[in-house]
């Protein structure tokens, strides 16, 4: 009796096994919320864009130039540009200060004090992160974020979640990758 139990045990686990079947993924169709979520983000980076377009219309002062990575900047000092431009892996060591549009000053110099980054290489707003890789040692550049590259939809405690923002950043020093390290 007890043979005939293993057998039949021993064969049902054998039968079941040998016609697995691999699962497949469950498929949820999109809700509608990704899409309307799309359509939002496009309205609210065209709102903002028409903002940041009347606030570069309106300074006659400066003289903007449009970035490739989205945001707009101008110098308030630019050093020659046969000097070294910050590339990924370098440690570059700054100060700034941030503004809200209408020129309200959110964190000065003194509060947010001389920070580093390594670039590409830690987080930091996007902007920041594309902005040091148009800056040379000694520059000062004062950039005009839109949300998307700031603080986004979260915002801080002084930073309201999409709110476009003015960046005046100092690049102190850049200390390069060596070539060792980049390997």
């Amino acid at each position: 009796m007890k043979h005939i139990l293993l057998i039949l045990i021993c064969s049902t686990v054998f039968i079941s096994c040998s016609n697995s079947e691999a699962r497949k993924p469950i498929v949820r169709k999109t809700s509608s919320f990704m899409s309307e979520s799309i359509e939002r983000n496009k309205l609210l980076n065209k709102a903002e864009n028409a903002i940041l377009m009347q606030k570069m219309k309106s300074d006659s002062l400066h003289q903007y130039q449009s970035s490739e990575y989205g945001f707009w900047y101008y110098y308030d000092v630019e050093v020659p540009s046969e000097n070294y431009i910050a590339k990924s892996g370098d440690a570059v060591f700054y100060s700034h200060e941030i503004k809200s549009l209408d020129n309200t000053i959110l964190y000065t110099k003194e509060a947010l004090g001389t920070k580093s980054y390594l670039v590409d290489k830690e987080e930091l707003i996007t902007g920041l992160q594309d902005g040091f890789k148009l800056m040379k040692e000694g520059e000062v550049i004062t950039f005009l974020f839109p949300s998307h590259k700031a603080y986004g939809y979260t915002g801080n405690d002084k930073i309201e979640p999409n709110q476009p923002l003015i960046y005046t950043v100092q690049l102190l020093k850049i200390n390069k990758l060596s070539k060792n390290e980049n390997n």
